[in-house]
This record gives C-alpha cells, structure tokens and sequence, in this order.
C-alpha cells in the first residue's frame, strides 16, 4: 500500500466513530493468532456495517465467511431487537477464536454460528433475510449469491467485500481469482432484480439494493 494511501485510511480511521473496545482486542488478537490478519474487516469498514445494520434495522442477517468474527460482532451491533446473525464460517480452526470473542461482546444469543460449506448449510436456514455479507472464497461468490438472491426480502441488501481485489480487476491481465470477482461484478451489474454502488473502501465493497 502506497503511503499517501495508507495516510488517507488513517485519516478515515480518525474520523469514524471509534468502535467498541472489545473490537480493539479481536483486532490484535487476530494479528497475533492469524496468518492473514487483513481479512478481518476493520475500524471503517466495520463501522459501516453496523450503520447499514442500524439503518435496515436488521431482524435476520446471513454472513457467508465469518474469519474471526470482527465484521459478525458489527453486524450484531447493529440489529433490530431479537434479531440474529446466522454467519458460516469453513474453517474449523477458526471456531474456538469466533465463539471466544462472541462471549466476551455479550452476543451468544444474537449469533448463530455454523462451521462448514455454504451451499450445504443455507439451504437448511428457513425464513428471508435482510442483509446478505458475503465474504468468503472469492472463486464462489457467483455461487453464494444465486444461492441467497431469492432469500432477500425486497429492499434488502446484498453486501461483498474484496470485490476490487487489490486493484487488480482494473488490469488488463487477470489471475483465475481476479477474472471470476471481475465477472461477478459484472453479473450483479447486469441483474435486473437489483440496483448497485461499488465502493473503493478498503479492497472494494459493492452493496446491492434488491428491488
């Protein structure tokens, strides 16, 4: 990351609203006990999660990726009153730092966590939802969004991070991850049922509004 870059983040960082402190730990944790620890989401982009949260007043929300648990913990923050969080996370080794740090924010009752695939587990999940955040293998992100398209309500929101892929889909050379997240955004461009924004936060975030 360029420095002028990295200074405007900061920049950002210091003027959102601060974030809970039990994120501060999750974040350090994460750094500490992970080996990609840029996957979780952050301060900002954090931050904005929860106010799309807030704001839909969110009853049911479905998190395709769970990582260590930063972006659930926001999402959470932000529902509506007996609302819940069904995230999906594949990898087990993850589990024991998700549902330490679950505990200790006070929302084991708001989140349900499942550990295995998405195309297994969000068929056996009843009911709609009204944010969708999907942000787990980049090579099915077309497939998890056929898989929950038809389970938004309308005026829900469809949210998918990593969608710039380090600038990279602004390349004329692609690598197989870079060419398959180029053509889902193409695929949400081109979809009817929904309107869209792409946001240069972080590594891209797009948001879909479903009609």
């Amino acid at each position: 990351m360029e420095l002028k870059e990295r200074i405007l983040l900061d920049y950002c960082a210091a003027h959102t609203t601060l974030p809970h402190p039990i994120l501060y730990e999750l974040e350090r944790m994460t750094h500490l006990r992970t080996l990609a620890p840029q996957m979780a989401s952050g301060p900002v982009q954090g931050s904005l999660l929860y106010m799309l949260s807030s704001l839909l007043q969110a009853k049911s929300i479905l998190e395709i990726g769970t990582f260590t648990g930063y972006a659930t913990i926001c999402l959470a923050m932000g529902l509506a009153p007996n609302g819940r969080v069904y995230t999906i996370e594949a990898n087990a080794e993850l589990e024991y730092l998700i549902r330490e740090y679950l505990r200790k924010a006070k929302l084991e009752e708001q989140v349900q966590l499942y550990m295995g695939k998405a195309e297994e587990i969000v068929p056996t999940l009843e009911g709609s939802f009204d944010l969708v955040f999907i942000d787990a293998g980049k090579q099915q992100y077309a497939e998890h969004y056929d898989l929950i398209i038809d389970r938004v309500r309308s005026g829900g929101l469809i949210l998918a991070d990593n969608v710039l892929w380090s600038k990279k889909v602004i390349q004329k050379q692609y690598d197989l991850d870079t060419q398959l997240l180029h053509q889902f955004n193409q695929k949400i461009q081109e979809d009817e049922r929904v309107e869209n924004v792409l946001l240069p936060i972080r590594d891209g975030l797009i948001v879909v509004r479903k009609r």
